[in-house]
């Protein structure tokens, strides 16, 4: 029958162990999940000092649960030494032995009293000589899905209030009707007929050309499915963005086109003491009279636009709708467009459909090639651009809201 080598000082070491556990976990049953230290008793002075002697103890128990496991290492290769003295190890070897010497893992957890009464921890005698993490193993894979957040950027907003029309010339020229006299009169028998005056004027818009590059490299253009879908993406609406704000804004000194707001012959109507929807109506009203045309559509900030729908009675009465609901995007029947892009504290109103167009020489195309050094660095150059010509055929048909 084989001896089994045993340790008086494991011994004394894992009583000690076990006796150090229970005190602490004692500690914090007292201190509860909210680990409150005025709820420990068996720890005298404030909670500094409490806090001081778990770490202090804690400590300890690692340094017993080391110790133990030196122990036991020792005891073990000395049983197979024991066990197996022609060849000092045994042919099983230490570990074929260590299987024998004690349960399995399985083993341990059946027997163990946590299990069989279905609470608790159990506790393991396993030896781990190195600890695996995922710095040492492998790290969770993580499998990257398609979509991609775009950035927060001012959005289209105002491109589909113009009408879009097509030229394969590099500027469209057309012709204003400047003057119209019209002398017509109920005329007597002989009598001289009275003359019309008519002035035609040419006018010419310029092509003029939005366009925005980028650089990528053969590696992730070659290696990356995705990368080309979301260029072919983005940089179109680079083009898209900067055309929104030129419609409005642009200041028509080449390269620029000129924007609605910069436009030769535009009205105005300034808001002075009047309320915004006031000012508002008496833009359209000059739209209607003066330029002749019947606006569809009153351009704003944002910003601006919060105002109006925040206006109350003296009562408190929201006058554009309940706070619960929506809401109407339309001041006196226009529709309201919310442009980011607009000049805050200006307001546009007009006759967009009937009297401007986006006359587009070449629509948006996206374009690969090489510049400069670009095949010797293993780059390649994109490149997005449009060319278009932006057209108000009767200035009067706007008329621009101020101090709003």
């Amino acid at each position: 029958m084989t001896a089994t080598l045993t340790s008086p000082e494991l011994t004394e070491v894992e009583g000690k162990l076990t006796e150090r556990r229970k005190s602490l976990a004692d500690i914090y049953a007292e201190a509860g999940a909210e680990l409150d230290m005025t709820k420990v008793k068996s720890i005298d002075g404030d909670s500094q000092a409490k806090v001081e002697h778990i770490r202090a103890l804690d400590g300890e128990i690692n340094d017993l649960a080391t110790k133990r496991e030196e122990l036991r290492d020792i005891i073990r290769i000395g049983q197979s030494v024991h066990d197996n003295p022609e060849d000092e190890r045994g042919t099983k070897g230490a570990d074929a032995d260590d299987h024998d010497s004690k349960d399995s893992i399985a083993d341990q957890i059946l027997k163990s009293e946590a299990f069989r009464h279905g609470k608790g921890m159990v506790d393991l005698d396993v030896d781990f000589k190195a600890l695996m993490t995922t710095a040492a193993g492998w790290a969770p894979e993580a499998t990257r899905g398609p979509r991609v957040a775009d950035f927060a950027t001012t959005p289209l907003d105002v491109l589909d209030l113009i009408p879009t029309g097509s030229t394969n010339q590099n500027a469209v020229t057309y012709m204003e009707e400047t003057t119209f006299t019209n002398a017509a009169a109920e005329t007597a028998e002989g009598a001289v007929k009275p003359e019309a005056t008519l002035v035609l004027t040419e006018k010419t818009s310029p092509v003029r050309k939005i366009a925005v590059t980028m650089h990528v490299t053969d590696e992730q253009w070659d290696d990356e499915p995705q990368v080309r879908g979301y260029i072919n993406r983005r940089m179109p609406f680079m083009v898209r963005q900067r055309l929104n704000t030129q419609i409005i804004t642009g200041d028509g000194i080449a390269p620029n086109l000129e924007g609605a707001l910069n436009v030769t012959g535009i009205q105005t109507q300034a808001k002075g003491t009047d309320p915004v929807p006031d000012a508002v109506y008496k833009a359209m009203v000059k739209v209607m009279t003066t330029g002749q045309a019947m606006p569809d559509a009153f351009v704003t900030n944002p910003l601006d636009w919060q105002d109006v729908r925040l206006l109350r009675t003296a009562d408190g009465i929201y006058i554009w709708g309940s706070p619960a609901d929506a809401g109407p995007e339309r001041i006196w029947g226009l529709r309201t467009v919310l442009a980011q892009g607009m000049t805050q504290n200006t307001g546009l109103v007009g006759d967009f459909g009937n009297y401007s167009e986006l006359a587009v020489r070449t629509g948006i195309t996206v374009e690969v090639g090489f510049v400069n050094d670009d095949f010797s660095k293993n780059l390649k150059t994109l490149r997005a651009e449009m060319r278009a010509a932006l057209l108000f055929y009767r200035p009067a048909a706007l008329c621009s809201v101020t101090g709003i």
